[in-house]
């Protein structure tokens, strides 16, 4: 269970270290956050376009992702913090000096976000550190899904694969989790996991019991703060609902194999069936249908082996409803 933090601390070292502490409270596995070079990654013309509103920390674009990112300190002290609680602490990178940056923080895992899934050069770049991978595929179609699978397997063989939808918040609808199924047959030597973003837990659930075994959902300490990701991120009470439900959906789904558990025996007896004698019958009766009933309890010979019976005579005389067994059988 990935807590995906993103950006939601806002710029705040003391906000990032409570969501760290409260993912850790809510019981999830790692704690993320998002790493961008951003001079080297996004276009002058990009870096400096005009980005107002709600949802912006700065005038311009550049500027909004700058007072969102952390260096080097800030990303040491949450790794320390994330240690001190026993949750992993683990990033998406962005692009090529993000992935060294990760490298040398020494982090468990890299998250590859679906806008690079056919970004083949980073893809290879970060499946050479030689630590675990995980990729979302979101905006995807399985030829890039595959591209991208086969690109980094023969480089590195721990990679999760997500089912994702680039809409935020994403629809029951559009979904997908079907998609479950098909990762999982068609990419036999990959770790299949889910990264959400609807409004919703018990879609984690279904993701679970299809076979998804790495599942991310975006998380925050307040829903309605200003931010993009905020408002289709789970608060700490719904991942810690999230958590518990999906070690519940563990349990629920048990045991492939299926066997009879001796504590429904008792519930067996009172609804089962059992073959009987239709009325009196004489010893050396030879045993029609017509001389057989099937009645509960279903505490003696059971109805599949009527073939077994009618035919055969009896060793000894019955009354109206008695046991007809096999060791009374000629």
């Amino acid at each position: 269970m990935i807590a995906e933090i993103g950006h939601n601390h806002e710029g705040r070292l003391a906000t990032a270290e409570e969501l760290v502490r409260q993912a850790a409270a809510a019981g999830a596995s790692a704690a993320k956050l998002q790493k961008r070079d951003n001079r080297a990654l996004y276009t002058r013309a990009m870096y400096d376009e005009p980005y107002t509103g709600r949802n912006s920390y700065g005038p311009t674009y550049g500027a909004h992702r700058e007072a969102l990112e952390f260096g080097e300190t800030e990303y040491r002290h949450l790794a320390g913090v994330a240690a001190e609680v026993g949750i992993d602490f683990i990033s998406t990178a962005f692009d090529f000096g993000s992935v060294d940056f990760l490298v040398n923080l020494g982090v468990p895992a890299i998250k590859m976000a679906s806008g690079d899934l056919t970004n083949i050069p980073l893809l290879i770049y970060a499946a050479k550190a030689g630590i675990p991978l995980i990729i979302s595929t979101g905006a995807a179609d399985m030829h890039d899904v595959r591209r991208a699978v086969d690109a980094i397997l023969p480089i590195n063989a721990n990679l999760a694969v997500l089912q994702c939808t680039a809409l935020y918040p994403t629809q029951p609808a559009d979904l997908n989790l079907s998609v479950i199924h098909t990762y999982r047959r068609e990419l036999p030597d990959v770790v299949v996991g889910y990264s959400g973003h609807d409004l919703d837990i018990e879609t984690s659930y279904i993701a679970y019991s299809l076979g998804a075994r790495v599942i991310e959902k975006h998380f925050t300490l307040d829903r309605g703060r200003p931010g993009s990701d905020h408002h289709f991120s789970l608060e700490p009470p719904m991942l810690a609902e999230l958590v518990a439900g999906l070690r519940r959906t563990r349990e629920q789904m048990g045991s492939p194999v299926k066997r009879m558990d001796l504590r429904e025996r008792p519930a067996l007896r009172k609804m089962g069936k059992k073959l009987v004698a239709a009325r009196p019958l004489p010893q050396g009766h030879v045993l029609g249908e017509v001389d057989i009933l099937i009645k509960s309890p279903g505490d003696g010979t059971p109805p599949h082996l009527l073939d077994q019976i009618v035919g055969r005579s009896l060793n000894v005389p019955l009354d109206a409803e008695a046991d007809i067994t096999l060791n009374l059988l000629a």
